[in-house]
């Protein structure tokens, strides 16, 4: 098929959006951008802009915020939206659908969380600052991935699967910890409506409804529930992801011969001159473009469109909103600091010691295998690339302090941590060899 100009112009950037490390490269610009805009002359319009207040008022109830509020409870809430749509898909039919397949990741991403949590407490015992052990907890996937992409084509993708794997897992415990740990005092109302919105939803999914519209319209109403409930509005996002449904109207044998079907219905249907269709080939084309949309599931048909959205648009503004930090001749002195370190040394001695030991002890004992064709070496490199905290670190950062000092302090050992674990990694998986799968030895250390 001949490309029109367009497309010839517009196909390297194509390319290079649907490159599995471009969401990764466009967060580390917005990550610079940020710090250099905080640390420049304008540094107080870089302040002054995320402090603006939007307005938005309905009914009797009016939501007057600042810029950055917004784009944490609001946009964020769209993020965690996407993420319960690809729990919800790697629990039905993905890495996580198995004991056998997700054991290994859950539980290297169950070490990764409560290593780093660990010393975190440890370091901030008995202090205010010890409400942040849940900011080394987490694991940017965006990053992770974008990073382990450039260790080489030498990875095996069985270690790419392992670490997709592990960062979900790590996102499921994350939401986990923000619901139970992070919410403030609730308020019952509105929660209760929320609740009954979600039952809503449900009976949608049994009663057969596809209309991406109505799980839209339903599940704005039920983040601001829980925007009003005092329960941070992100998990709304997961739980209305869970009710979109999952399932094709259609199966493939089905949708494969009605395909057949109208082609050659179109096929035998004599043509006009020109460029244009009969009317007979134009409902044809009607038919197929309905076959397809029963042998879509709304789930993936959701998430395919919103992940464009979330990777180019809303990590990078959430970057750019929260990741100016200032940074003086004075960085390294102070770091230290309970928090700066609890979360520097979480991040990078926790994350590595407790994916790797507590995948060691999986294999250890039997219960699951390394990755085909991977070594300890790289599970080392993983584990180290799990140190990456950045985006959903700084988000949990937000929700555990509200004084700007520590909120600054945590923000330095997030930056530090993260640059050296994204550096190690690489290096650590640069020299890693694929080995043959006649001779892996799961019981075997080796480099």
């Amino acid at each position: 098929m001949a490309k029109t100009p367009i497309e010839r112009l517009l196909k390297p950037i194509h390319r290079f959006i649907h490159q599995e490390f471009t969401g990764g490269i466009v967060l580390f610009v917005a990550v610079i951008a940020a710090i250099v805009w905080a640390n420049s002359a304008w540094h107080d319009a870089y302040h002054h802009l995320w402090e603006t207040k939007l307005a938005v008022s309905f009914s009797n109830t009016a939501l007057d915020v600042p810029l950055h509020i917004w784009i944490n409870d609001g946009l964020m809430a769209l993020f965690f939206f996407v993420i319960g749509l690809e729990l919800k898909r790697e629990f039905m039919a993905g890495e996580l659908s198995s004991m056998k397949k997700a054991s290994l990741p859950m539980v290297a991403a169950i070490g990764g969380m409560l290593v780093p949590a660990a010393i975190y407490l440890v370091i901030n015992q008995g202090k205010e600052s010890s409400h942040g052990w849940g900011i080394p907890m987490a694991t940017d996937i965006a990053f992770a991935l974008a990073l382990l992409s450039l260790a080489g084509k030498h990875i095996p993708s069985s270690v790419k699967v392992f670490l997709s794997a592990l960062a979900v897992a790590d996102d499921l415990g994350a939401v986990l910890v923000i619901a139970l740990f992070y919410t403030a005092s609730i308020s019952f109302a509105p929660l209760i409506a929320g609740g009954f919105l979600l039952l809503l939803m449900v009976v949608g999914n049994a009663l057969g409804i596809r209309s991406s519209l109505f799980y839209l319209l339903v599940g704005i109403a039920v983040w601001l529930c829980f925007l009003f409930s005092g329960v941070h509005a992100t998990i709304a996002g997961v739980l209305v992801a869970f009710t979109i449904p999952a399932r094709t109207k259609i199966n493939e044998q089905e949708y494969v011969s009605s395909l057949n079907a109208y082609s050659k219905q179109f096929e035998e249907e004599i043509p006009l001159d020109g460029s244009l269709t009969t009317a007979e080939q134009h409902r044809t084309i009607e038919k197929i473009k309905q076959l397809s949309l029963d042998a879509e599931t709304p789930l993936q048909k959701i998430e395919y469109a919103l992940h464009p959205w979330v990777a180019f648009v809303i990590m990078p503004l959430f970057a750019l909103a929260n990741a100016g930090m200032v940074i003086g001749s004075d960085f390294f002195s102070s770091l230290l600091n309970p928090v700066s370190m609890g979360v520097a040394i979480g991040l990078l001695a926790g994350k590595f010691v407790g994916v790797l030991l507590f995948t060691w002890l999986m294999v250890r004992l039997r219960i699951a295998s390394l990755p085909q064709y991977a070594t300890w070496r790289h599970i080392a490199g993983v584990a180290m690339l799990a140190g990456v905290g950045f985006t959903m670190s700084l988000f949990i950062t937000g929700l555990a302090f509200r004084d700007e000092l520590k909120i600054d302090q945590a923000k330095y050992g997030i930056l530090l941590a993260s640059v050296i674990a994204g550096v190690t990694g690489i290096l650590i998986l640069k020299g890693a060899k694929r080995k043959p799968l006649a001779i892996i030895d799961d019981t075997q250390i080796a480099g």
